[in-house]
């Protein structure tokens, strides 16, 4: 690429957006003091979640997100100190918290921390409880088999309940495994290529997509992944959960 000339990899569509690292700007939160936070996805672009990275060089603190917010911190590299309900734990490399809306809570980032961040407004949903705190590592966890394929594993974060209308996952392909089909559904997706990569279909374009490499997928965005190379490919995915679509609009 000869950014230069003006080329770049990110492409933006109605339903869909492609974000590579050569084009990534750092803007100032509030929330995150000390850091540079680069802003991926975002309802600007008509998402109803945001997706962010944070990186510190010297340390940085996150503080708790607007009110009725919910946050899933997800460690790239270094360490962080998650202090919430009286407690402070350590969260290092493929470590994640998730932490509920208007949980007050403090994000301690050390030297060369990298982290990604997924945030949305909880939807709650009568007859079921909040959310709580969950603290784990992507590492500790079984993969299962998805949809009964032995190369392509799925790693989920977060219990799939009611409590939850979120699900962050793990997906990781073996070298040359595709998605079985083209997926096209409501939920709309984040997506971070965490290791190896491949092709990545978004309705009528094709990606070459690499570790770094970022998707929003908009609801009914027509999706398919295929791993390339030697190595397996393994990505952070994101989606709503467990709620009625009506809900994200006032409905009832």
């Amino acid at each position: 690429m000869l950014p230069h000339f003006g080329e770049t990899r990110t492409a933006f569509e109605r339903d869909h957006a492609f974000v590579a690292p050569d084009g990534q700007v750092p803007t100032p939160l509030p929330a995150w003091r000390d850091a540079a936070p680069v802003v991926l996805i975002s309802p600007q672009m008509g998402a109803r979640f945001s997706h962010y990275l944070v990186a510190a060089d010297g340390g940085a603190i996150g503080g708790s997100p607007l009110p009725g917010i919910e946050r899933f911190v997800f460690v790239l590299e270094g360490e962080a100190d998650l202090e919430a309900e009286g407690d402070r734990q350590t969260l290092d490399h493929y470590s994640y918290a998730f932490v509920p809306a208007d949980l007050p809570h403090r994000v301690h980032l050390a030297d060369g921390c990298r982290l990604t961040v997924f945030e949305r407004r909880f939807v709650p949903l009568a007859g079921a409880e909040a959310p709580g705190l969950v603290v784990g590592n992507e590492a500790a966890l079984r993969g299962d088999p998805f949809l009964g394929d032995e190369a392509l594993t799925v790693r989920k974060l977060l219990p799939d309940t009611e409590a939850f209308d979120m699900a962050v996952n793990t997906m990781t392909f073996e070298p040359g495994t595709p998605l079985p089909f083209v997926e096209t559904h409501v939920m709309e997706h984040g997506l971070l290529m965490l290791e190896g990569g491949g092709i990545y279909r978004l309705n009528e374009r094709w990606y070459p997509i690499g570790e770094g490499d970022v998707v929003w997928m908009g609801p009914y965005c027509p999706q398919w992944f295929g791993a390339l190379g030697k190595e397996p490919a393994k990505y952070l995915l994101y989606k709503e959960n467990r709620r009625d679509p009506i809900a994200h609009f006032g409905g009832s």
